[in-house]
């Protein structure tokens, strides 16, 4: 049976402020406190999962453990129909240990490119892990489709935005208000889905 959190503080295990600031955006109106992984000093553990879930579970009871307190993590990518579905899992790591996303942009270009296949199909993936310090684990995954765009265009968002539009739009991610981007992104269908498990009043 799923277990809710209702009230008090929840840890939000990442250190990539964007994203940081995606989830406390979408948190906020359920009224629980939201403490960022890095403002607690926590490590960040190394993703050794093999597919989205499996690195926000690690995330999350790494960082419930560590904390002592509901940890929710998260772990998205990008996955290009033309790459047979890479970055994917490896999505941050294409942009190195600078989080350099302009040149992880770049290499998606190139290697579809390289490719010779036109497909520019893409869509943002997003697992939840919700973990509570005894170990309870609640997961949960949502997804955006759309395509891919170049050259890169939009000065909002993080990462891979400036190179995707969602399907049914003519603006990219890092084009689009904030609030536009929430109200459909992979991250929103992934927290609704959450809400409606796990988190907040029934």
């Amino acid at each position: 049976m799923a277990r809710r959190l209702t009230s008090g503080a929840l840890v939000v295990a990442s250190h990539n402020a964007g994203k940081v600031g995606e989830i406390g955006a979408l948190i906020a109106p359920l009224g629980l406190e939201v403490l960022g992984a890095a403002n607690l000093g926590l490590a960040e553990p190394e993703e050794t999962g093999n597919d989205f879930i499996a690195n926000a579970e690690l995330k999350a009871r790494a960082a419930a453990r560590e904390a002592n307190l509901v940890a929710l993590a998260d772990d998205s990518g990008l996955e290009v129909a033309a790459l047979s579905g890479a970055p994917g899992i490896r999505s941050a790591r294409w942009a190195g240990k600078a989080r350099d996303f302009t040149s992880a942009m770049g290499r998606v270009h190139q290697e579809m490119t390289a490719s010779n296949n036109p497909d520019t199909r893409a869509r943002f993936v997003c697992a939840l892990a919700l973990c509570w310090p005894d170990g309870h684990l609640e997961t949960v995954q949502g997804e955006v489709a759309g395509r891919i765009t170049w050259p890169p265009r939009g000065e909002r968002g993080f990462g891979y935005d400036p190179m995707f539009t969602a399907r049914g739009e003519s603006l990219t991610f890092a084009e689009m208000e904030p609030a536009a981007k929430h109200a459909i992104s992979h991250r929103a269908d992934a927290f609704a889905k959450l809400v409606a498990r796990c988190l907040g009043p029934a």
